[in-house]
């Protein structure tokens, strides 16, 4: 049976990846934990336009900081992240390749 809790929750992590940048932060965290200028350098975005992003994924309980004296490094929340990330791919890749080479997303949704 499915709850709001159920619809809430996976609204948040559709909100989540409806963001190129915020989904290649949750992409580049599976691999590990990174700092947010390493994230900024790799994503190539400003490391305002990145603090927000994380912020949004902190909201969401996707992602969070831990502190390392005056410095914070990000890494998913559970590791189960990684893994649904890493399936949602897979199904997506699986079911039509030819969709997410398109450069514009509006012309397979």
């Amino acid at each position: 049976m499915e709850t709001l809790l159920h619809r809430d929750a996976l609204a948040r992590f559709g909100h989540a990846l409806s963001d190129p940048t915020r989904t290649q932060i949750l992409l580049s965290l599976r691999t590990g934990p990174a700092y947010p200028s390493e994230l900024a350098e790799t994503i190539g975005v400003s490391r305002q336009i990145l603090s927000n992003h994380l912020a949004c994924l902190r909201g969401c309980g996707l992602v969070v900081a831990v502190p390392e004296g005056r410095r914070s490094r990000y890494e998913l929340a559970d590791r189960r992240i990684g893994h649904a990330l890493d399936d949602l791919l897979g199904l997506v890749l699986a079911v039509d390749p030819a969709c997410c080479a398109a450069t514009d997303t509006q012309e397979c949704c």
